[in-house]
């Protein structure tokens, strides 16, 4: 019998790439987003389910099916709207943990971020009291201390990854790396910040990697994991190292300003993810490059 699982957010960037290596893997997909997938991020053998899962009625209503796994990459992601971050990643993920707190899974998944540390020094590790300084920050660790909770009042089986930041093939155009080869893809002149913070960047196919090893890991119950590179690098490197590739662009740095709050050096400890998953990243800074360069030069 297949293996099921359930992904939450399923439609998104990370969503995409989960959902592509569990059909590989033979697992019978499901996905719940509330919107439908892009064409560039749409898999003809995944269930598509689309709803909002702050809806406890609907969530009842749509979720008939049992599933052996479930991951939870949903949340509203303009971080601007303090209501809709607060009430998509922690009542949505309140909610959900609820409902499967009465089934038979093997394992829950939360996505949660290095932004729950707020502007703890680097390395950052799982053990330091989080203070976090955004709503979006905040409505992930509300959902980190619900779910430990959860764990440990009532065994609900849940690990808790604190990602940094991730790039890859398929992401959207609007996020750092990609505006920066669309940039330089197309000559254009785009303003940039000094480019002296330094920050973690995982290639997608490394966390994927990591999902896999959780799903029937009994040792990763009940724990809070860093998951990233490990060893940040200079904005203004990336940066340069694109105008490089290309022969083009034209980045304007010091137009923008930074925000009063935002830290200079910001990466983890892989520690417990080495310990734990027995996982650590394959895929180096250069090589994770190329590959998503390469994909944005054929879309």
């Amino acid at each position: 019998m297949k293996k099921k699982i359930l992904i939450l957010g399923g439609t998104g960037f990370i969503g995409y790439h989960l959902a592509k290596k569990a059909l590989k893997k033979k697992f019978s997909v499901t996905s719940i987003s509330k919107h439908h997938p892009i064409k560039k991020r749409y898999l003809k053998n995944v269930n598509y389910i689309i709803f909002d899962i702050t809806n406890k009625k609907l969530l009842r209503k749509n979720l008939k099916l049992n599933f052996d796994y479930v991951v939870n990459l949903a949340g509203y992601v303009d971080h601007s709207e303090k209501k809709k971050v607060y009430e998509s990643h922690y009542l949505g993920c309140k909610a959900v943990a609820n409902y499967f707190l009465k089934k038979e899974i093997k394992s829950f998944i939360q996505v949660g971020s290095s932004m729950e540390y707020g502007y703890l020094k680097s390395p950052q590790y799982e053990d330091l009291k989080c203070n976090p300084r955004s709503a979006y920050g905040n409505a992930k660790f509300l959902s980190t201390k619900y779910l430990l909770n959860l764990f440990e009042k009532k065994n609900f089986p849940v690990t808790i990854l604190r990602l940094y930041q991730v790039y890859g093939t398929h992401q959207d155009l609007n996020r750092f790396i990609p505006i920066v080869i669309n940039s330089c893809k197309n000559n254009k002149i785009f303003p940039c910040s000094h480019g002296n913070q330094h920050r973690d960047f995982l290639y997608v196919e490394d966390l994927i990697d990591a999902f896999f090893l959780i799903l029937n890991n009994d040792k990763s119950r009940g724990q809070v994991i860093n998951i990233g590179y490990g060893v940040p690098i200079r904005i203004k490197n990336i940066i340069k190292r694109i105008v490089n590739f290309y022969g083009a662009g034209k980045p304007q740095f010091n137009k923008i300003k930074l925000r009063k709050e935002e830290q200079m050096i910001v990466y983890p400890s892989l520690y417990k993810a080495k310990k734990i998953l027995k996982w650590k990243p394959k895929i180096n800074f250069i090589t994770g490059l190329k590959k998503t360069i390469s994909y944005y030069n054929c879309n």
